[in-house]
């Protein structure tokens, strides 16, 4: 069944997808509400979750669904199926192309399947567990940087975050040579610290439905996370902490000191 629920997440990510561009095509008709700073959401956002719910239910009916904008639905089997419909709402909103569709799948407690979505580049990241990761089916692997100096290390925000740890952050990687990208995002850095894009990924708290497919992605391709609670993180969210094998070390070294 683990590969019926991979084949299963690829398509409905891309279905998905492209519902929500539906939307992005037309954004002069959307109605977008704030929950809070910096934070949106739209009736892209509830329509998409639905539509990927639903046919997860349809699909595996006895396994349990958390998503952003819904409540979760407790399942019988082994399997949590974890949904961003549209990661990167506030570019979404704005017309720029940088948002994806995040789904992921937890069995009995480990990360077990992720698939990104980037509608605008046409882009899909998919990682089932020890089977690798890749690209639009081609295989992809992290960086080979073995210094904070060569390449630029994906840095997340959000409300939940202190503003004091991300301006130490900044800080601190520029005192060591290094740089940092942010995109609005999470699930894009994630997914291109996985293909080698930057070197990695931190943020001091994400919820699962930003990250846990990430994190597979990143893990399949050969790089290093910071190790979690699953279990808890699909519920409470947790600190991300990933990057290349040779350069994990000095990234976490500077989230060591900054982050809680």
């Amino acid at each position: 069944m683990s590969q019926d629920r991979f084949t299963f997440a690829n398509a409905l990510v891309k279905r998905a997808g492209a519902f929500a561009h539906e939307y992005y095509t037309r954004l002069e008709t959307l109605n977008i509400e704030s929950k809070g700073h910096q934070d949106m959401v739209s009736e892209a956002d509830r329509d998409t979750e639905i539509l990927v719910r639903n046919a997860i239910a349809e699909a595996f009916p006895d396994d349990t669904i958390v998503g952003e904008e819904g409540d979760p639905k407790q399942g019988t089997s082994e399997y949590t199926w974890i949904i961003d419909p549209i990661d990167g709402t506030a570019n979404f909103v704005s017309s720029i192309p940088q948002w994806c569709v995040i789904i992921a799948c937890v069995k009995n407690g480990e990360k077990y399947i992720g698939v990104v979505y980037d509608p605008c580049a046409d882009e899909l990241f998919a990682a089932e567990k020890g089977k690798g990761a890749t690209l639009n089916g081609e295989p992809i692997s992290v960086t080979k940087s073995a210094s904070l100096s060569n390449g630029s290390l994906g840095l997340g925000f959000s409300a939940r975050g202190r503003n004091q740890a991300v301006k130490d952050t900044v800080n601190m990687l520029l005192d060591e040579g290094g740089i940092f990208f942010r995109n609005g995002s999470g699930g894009l850095m994630l997914s291109y610290a996985a293909s080698g894009r930057l070197i990695g990924y931190i943020e001091e708290h994400m919820n699962s439905w930003d990250c846990m497919a990430g994190l597979l992605l990143v893990e399949e391709a050969g790089g290093v996370c910071q190790e979690i609670d699953v279990q808890d993180a699909v519920m409470n969210g947790c600190k991300v902490v990933t990057a290349g094998p040779d350069v994990f070390n000095q990234v976490k070294a500077v989230t060591d000191k900054c982050f809680i």
